[in-house]
């Protein structure tokens, strides 16, 4: 069996991370099987890895495209779990279809991948899962409520099975990114426009500031070096169990530690989440 690194990683479609993540591994000479739905395939360019159809959310899908890369290598050594979707809007008013999909595709779509993978890495007694996470898996934010809930089951879904799988050989490791400059908001953004607020009308521009929050910094981390880091630390001897990094992630390790009261407070203020006067 070679000893090249076999690399899946899910959620590719050009100007995303998943993109950068897999030109990062592509640089470091492992063979990388970039993944995505049938409908984003085409915004996959094939100079940085080989192309692979893999929709998180169908049991069939993930089932086939694990089994070809098996079928092809012999092995998978690490699993990039970075599809995922946005989903902004206040829980009060967020319809639950909406919640249900970015749950699908957010938190049991990496478990399903795990799921299909480690039966191939316990018989390799080695290999490598990377869940993307996020820092406001740690601290949720207002109007995010359903996304940073979907991230939180990641974070601990993650710490269970680092120990869970310890006895294989198998390395889990959580990324919580910051503000991380990519197409995920703007794709956040479009699906924001298909909502109407009711309660909340007074707050729809400050609902739209959240959904983007990410790229209207101009000192958000590029993706590009965000995702080297995470491969560099993933390819290392010993990856670590979490790597924290990006724009912002200091701020949110100190709001992590502070009382509810002070988070309380600043996201209130952030968000500008005054008393409503209905009279």
């Amino acid at each position: 069996m070679s000893d090249t690194k076999v690399v899946l990683v899910t959620g590719c479609a050009k100007g995303g991370i998943g993109y950068e993540y897999c030109k990062a591994f592509a640089k470091q000479n492992c063979r990388v099987f970039a993944s995505d739905i049938k409908e984003r395939l085409h915004e996959i360019p094939s100079d940085i890895g080989e192309v692979l159809e893999l929709d998180v959310s169908s049991d069939e899908s993930v089932a086939k495209a694990v089994s070809t890369i098996v079928a092809k290598c012999g092995k998978i050594d690490i699993v990039i779990n970075n599809a995922g979707i946005g989903s902004t809007g206040p829980l009060a008013e967020l319809p639950l279809e909406v919640v249900r999909k970015a749950w699908e595709i957010n938190t049991l779509g990496q478990l399903r991948v795990v799921q299909q993978v480690v039966p191939h890495m316990v018989t390799q007694q080695k290999g490598t899962i990377v869940n993307i996470g996020s820092v406001v898996g740690m601290v949720p934010t207002p109007w995010t409520g359903s996304y940073c809930s979907s991230k939180a089951y990641i974070h601990a879904m993650s710490h269970t099975l680092r120990v869970e799988l310890k006895p294989f050989g198998i390395n889990v490791v959580i990324v919580a990114p910051g503000a991380i400059r990519s197409n995920f908001g703007n794709a956040t953004m479009e699906r924001l426009k298909q909502h109407e607020w009711k309660l909340y009308e007074k707050f729809k521009d400050s609902i739209a500031e959240r959904a983007k929050a990410s790229q209207t910094s101009k000192n958000t981390t590029d993706a590009a070096v965000f995702a080297r880091h995470v491969v560099s630390k993933v390819l290392s001897s010993r990856p670590p169990k979490q790597i924290v990094f990006g724009h912002m992630t200091g701020l949110f390790a100190l709001l992590s530690w502070s009382p509810l009261w002070v988070r309380d407070l600043f996201f209130t203020k952030k968000f500008n989440l005054k008393k409503v006067n209905n009279t």
